[in-house]
């Protein structure tokens, strides 16, 4: 006995018969069917719950680590022990990873295994580099240690000895860890695409997290200064624009919050630098080519100590 086939979506009963009879409406009912379940696959969803997982997760646990660590008295917490800001760091190295999985999975075009395996373990590696640098940073902080100044020009490691100690860095932004982020954000990017057919206005979600995200990607160009790394991504986003309307391809709501925060985020980066373009003492802190201050530089420079006075 052959087994019966399963009825197409437009309820048609043919398929139920013997296979010598055929119903008149086969092939229309099959090509009614097949059309309908190609537009119910390929229609686009917005990923609200993954976006505001990314979001919180990165407001929290990584912009909340310098407010705290600046914020926060520092004798509530030992030096002996780990602070606050070392706790959030420690979620944030645990969640990272999870969310970046999580949108590999979401996302059609996905790396090999090894790849994904490799980029994880770059992430949690420079978390936790980043996570040992910003212990020392604090703790450099309270003895007098100056953000806005180069490890040379402050006081407190120019009677370092022996003074070869002072060329090493004690900088905190290990870019290590930002490759695997800019390169799974372009590879979910890459996926958001839907046809000209089935576009739809940016979901109201998506504005309302605009904003966030786009600060966000300010404070990783500037904190973090990624200033290389983020635009490559965002050129090799806007190339990906421009292929996929070639072949009848527009980004979805997905896509568009990426690509509108980015957008946002370089017009916020330009507004910073232009503002303190004529500032002396960050230029001699961020003396290479491209000029990124840093936000817990200006705070140290002119916000602490003026709360300080």
């Amino acid at each position: 006995m052959k087994p019966e086939r399963l009825k197409t979506s437009s309820g048609c009963l043919f398929c139920l018969g013997p296979e010598s009879v055929t119903c008149p409406g086969a092939e229309l009912c099959r090509s009614a069917g097949s059309v309908e379940m190609e537009e119910v696959l390929s229609k686009p969803r917005f990923h609200l719950d993954l976006w505001l997982a990314f979001t919180l997760q990165n407001w929290i646990l990584d912009v909340g680590r310098p407010v705290v660590t600046l914020v926060l008295p520092a004798d509530w917490t030992p030096l002996n022990r780990p602070g606050a800001a070392e706790y959030l760091h420690i979620l944030y190295n645990i969640s990272t990873p999870l969310i970046l999985l999580k949108m590999l999975e979401r996302s059609p075009r996905t790396l090999p295994r090894t790849a994904v395996r490799l980029g994880v373990i770059t992430v949690v590696m420079g978390t936790s580099l980043h996570l040992v640098a910003d212990s020392i940073t604090r703790r450099l902080m309270l003895i007098g240690y100056q953000l806005h100044l180069s490890v040379r020009e402050n006081p407190v490691l120019k009677n370092l000895n022996p003074s070869s100690l002072v060329d090493m860095s004690c900088g905190y932004s290990f870019s290590c860890r930002y490759v695997p982020l800019f390169l799974v954000l372009f590879l979910f990017f890459s996926g958001c695409f839907s046809h000209r057919k089935q576009e739809e206005k940016t979901p109201a979600a998506a504005w309302m997290l605009l904003i966030p995200n786009a600060a966000y990607y300010w404070y990783l160009i500037t904190e973090g200064q990624t200033f290389i790394l983020f635009i490559f991504t965002f050129f090799a986003m806007m190339a990906t624009v421009m292929h996929k309307r070639r072949r009848g391809m527009v980004p979805d709501g997905n896509g568009l919050l990426t690509l509108y925060s980015f957008s946002a985020a370089l017009v916020l980066v330009a507004v910073w630098v232009a503002w303190l373009w004529s500032d002396g003492v960050l230029r001699k802190k961020h003396s290479g080519l491209i000029y990124v201050p840093q936000p817990r530089c200006v705070y140290t420079l002119y916000l602490q100590q003026n709360n300080h006075t």
